[in-house]
């Protein structure tokens, strides 16, 4: 399997381990990720949910929270392995996060749930970190590539193009999530093609990084083929020890069948998909969880009219009270069916990559962790 570079620095594999708040992926996951050769993310999204000072000193807990982990996983990863975060654009303290995670000399900056259209402006001329947007269409790349290169003569360093079939928020109007117009298998070649101008007016490369349901090694192959420098892939690192969810979350993939991924409606006004029970049943009845707002954190959310707090029922959910909260997945959340380490993963995905790439594909259709 190829490496994946950006800028200065090379994955020995061309795999990120997709960003899933609230404390998904933390150092743990993150850790055993890059010990493996790939990029590991650690979730900026809540990070401080659980910090004591949390509901008088916002900004600090999660600053403070951020801070550790990404320490936290520095002393946990051995060699050359390679350390990003995910900071969504709509979250309210985004230009905090950003900044901390610049002083602590984080490699990478995953930024998507809106464009990311100042990000480089935080950078304030350090060279230690690489920005990359997390984008859904070529239109919306080359209107941050643009922006960047206009206002701040800096480009991205690479981009990520996230499918409909991705977890968690979508950066997708509902009617065209299940729309064959927008699959990922269309919007690689499209995005391509709006980057293509701007490497050559820069005379570097802008890796394109493909994400929204892939799984198998099979799905690595196929995108690479189409051109894509790398893959990210969240959903089925769930289905690993070191994922920092609690059991009872992760049992919610292993419980999960097809017909119980859907779409909701999140109180932020995204849509979203999650693995449904009783409390998404509730909520769709019109049921409202009272709730007292730690922090507006999500910028789009509109405290006064939602039905509950997402943060709180993710972080319910994290911890493994599911009766107040829900596991939010990719379209692909019910094919994990064990748990398995992430050597024994990232081992899985390179047999199946190589047989895909050799033209003798395994049955991926179904592929276990």
């Amino acid at each position: 399997m190829q490496s994946l570079k950006i800028g200065n620095l090379i994955a020995r594999l061309p795999i990120i381990q997709g960003g899933m708040g609230v404390n998904i992926s933390l150092a743990g996951l993150a850790a055993a990720v890059a010990n493996e050769g790939g990029i590991g993310v650690i979730a900026t999204a809540g990070i401080g949910m659980f910090e004591k000072d949390l509901y008088t000193n916002f900004l600090e807990a999660n600053n403070r929270a951020l801070r550790n982990e990404i320490r936290k996983a520095r002393a946990l990863i051995t060699g050359d392995g390679l350390l990003g975060v995910n900071i969504m654009v709509a979250l309210s303290n985004y230009g905090e996060l950003v900044k901390t995670a610049i002083e602590e000399k984080i490699d990478f900056i995953f930024s998507g749930a809106g464009l990311p259209l100042n990000a480089p402006e935080y950078l304030k001329g350090s060279r230690d970190t690489k920005l990359v947007p997390i984008i859904s269409s070529g239109r919306a790349a080359t209107l941050v590539i643009k922006r960047w290169l206009s206002k701040f003569d800096y480009a991205p360093d690479a981009i990520v193009v996230e499918g409909p079939l991705a977890g968690g928020h979508l950066g997708f109007r509902p009617e065209h999530i299940d729309d064959p117009a927008y699959a990922l298998e269309r919007l690689i070649p499209e995005v391509l093609a709006a980057v293509r101008p701007f490497e050559e007016q820069i005379g570097r490369p802008i890796p394109v990084i493909a994400a929204g349901g892939i799984y198998s090694g099979c799905d690595i192959d196929k995108f690479l083929k189409l051109g894509a420098a790398g893959v990210q892939m969240a959903t089925r690192f769930v289905g690993t020890v070191e994922c920092d969810a609690s059991p009872q979350f992760k049992q919610a993939y292993l419980d999960a069948k097809p017909e119980d991924i859907v779409i909701i409606k999140s109180p932020v006004g995204l849509p979203g998909r999650a693995i449904r029970n009783a409390f998404i049943d509730a909520s769709n009845a019109g049921q409202k969880m009272p709730f007292e707002c730690p922090y507006h954190c999500i910028i789009t959310c509109e405290v006064e009219t939602s039905p509950y707090c997402i943060a709180l029922a993710l972080a319910n959910a994290y911890v493994g009270k599911l009766k107040n909260g829900f596991a939010f997945t990719g379209a692909n959340g019910w094919r994990v069916k064990e748990i398995v380490t992430v050597k024994a993963l990232v081992d899985s995905l390179k047999e199946e990559y190589e047989r895909a790439a050799a033209g003798d594909p395994p049955a991926c259709d179904g592929a276990e962790a």
